[in-house]
């Protein structure tokens, strides 16, 4: 059954959310750097607290990722459980990911790494936006840091004609 929107109704805040995010970012350039940065960011910033250390007592590595991982899954959920979801699987993905690599490298070594592609992801980002002659949209609002993943999710979910 297709559902009837309210002409007259607030949109739901994801959307209000995306469309100031969207406005940010028309430039085709800066959206090609958008697809590369984010989630490279967005994995640095996992890595980076994967490798923050654990006491025995509350658990194992990865534990301070989980629960920042799982504090964003709940805001993503509140603003669309469809999106939610499709966050969750990103999450365990890159937790996935992450624990190969922290298995591999060490923790020192992958908290370099995730140094490294934290900075570079960000200065992508930056000169993105310095192409795109806007500021980037944190810069209004923190929480465009956690719209920035699911922008790009609901771009990818509508490209495959799935409803956010």
């Amino acid at each position: 059954m297709l559902a009837v929107m309210d002409p007259n109704a607030e949109p739901r805040s994801i959307d209000r959310y995306f469309a100031h995010y969207g406005a940010d970012h028309r430039n085709p350039t800066n959206q090609l750097i958008h697809w590369l940065c984010v989630p490279a960011i967005l994995w640095s910033v996992i890595a980076l607290l994967w490798t923050v250390p654990v006491p025995a007592l509350l658990g194992r590595p990865g534990l301070w990722a989980a629960l920042a991982m799982f504090l964003a899954f709940v805001w993503y959920y509140r603003q669309s459980r469809r999106l939610g979801l499709a966050m969750a699987l990103v999450f365990v993905l890159l937790a996935f990911l992450t624990e190969l690599l922290f298995r591999l490298l060490g923790p020192r070594d992958l908290a370099l790494l995730a140094v490294a592609v934290f900075v570079v992801a960000w200065l992508g980002q930056f000169i993105g936006h310095r192409i795109e002659g806007r500021k980037p949209s944190f810069f209004t609002d923190l929480f465009y840091l956690l719209v920035g993943p699911a922008w790009l999710m609901a771009k990818a979910m509508r490209r495959l004609r799935v409803p956010y």
